[in-house]
């Protein structure tokens, strides 16, 4: 038996627990805050093309005829979509996959891993794709993602046949289906699986500043890669 008055004082000096937004924030957190966060941003974004009637998918899509003068939308056009269809299956795939290779991963490579695989499909599409079409969408970066995942459970060992036949279905459809971006996806697993190898040849903690070069490496190839493109 309590009385009110011992209740009420227990509840005076109970430490406040913090709301769960910050609590999530926290390293030791098993929340996916990066997943989570990339989701509502290309939610946002979405809205506001519809707000604004496509005038900021003007300002954000990525056409390679136009890089030298708007290098920002090789990185902006991954938060851009064309339709509901569109955004709701890379999200659902984002939120399938992505929590799981962040808390493999951690949320700073997990990120990491996320921008250089949609900067590496834009690289791509600058290549191979017609220049003065324009491209729009996560695929890429989804794709590096499952590039990577593939990569992992191989090293693991464990079973990746259903995951090889989901990457293999879907990066059939870019060449058959007309719209889809196929460059954006190879160039995005190619950009996924290397990341991968990277962070699984140099795991170890005293490996920290080798992962780092190698990573700084991958980006200046994607910049050097760019910059020929435009010159030749």
């Amino acid at each position: 038996m309590h009385c009110p008055e011992c209740v009420a004082e227990a509840k005076r000096s109970a430490p406040k627990r913090k709301p769960a937004i910050v609590t999530a924030f926290r390293k030791n957190s098993s929340t996916p805050v990066v997943t989570l966060t990339i989701i509502a941003i290309n939610l946002v974004v979405f809205a506001l093309q519809f707000i604004t009637n496509d005038a900021i998918t003007g300002l954000l899509l990525y056409r390679p005829v136009y890089t030298f003068v708007e290098p920002w939308t090789m990185m902006t056009s991954l938060f851009i979509h064309g339709s509901v269809f569109h955004v709701g299956l890379n999200m659902l795939a984002l939120y399938l996959f992505g929590p799981v290779l962040e808390s493999l991963l951690g949320r700073a490579r997990y990120l990491a891993l996320y921008l250089l695989s949609g900067f590496g499909g834009s690289v791509a599409v600058l290549w191979f794709s017609d220049p003065l079409g324009g491209v729009l969408g996560a695929s890429g970066a989804i794709f590096g993602l499952l590039g990577a995942f593939f990569v992992i459970q191989r090293k693991l060992g464990t079973n990746s046949v259903q995951l090889l036949i989901v990457l293999g279905l879907n990066l059939a459809m870019g060449f058959f289906i007309p719209g889809i971006s196929w460059q954006a996806h190879v160039g995005g697993v190619i950009v996924g699986a290397a990341i991968a190898l990277i962070y699984l040849r140099t795991r170890r903690p005293a490996q920290s500043r080798l992962q780092i070069v190698l990573l700084s490496g991958v980006v200046v190839a994607l910049l050097v890669a760019t910059a020929l493109r435009l010159v030749f």
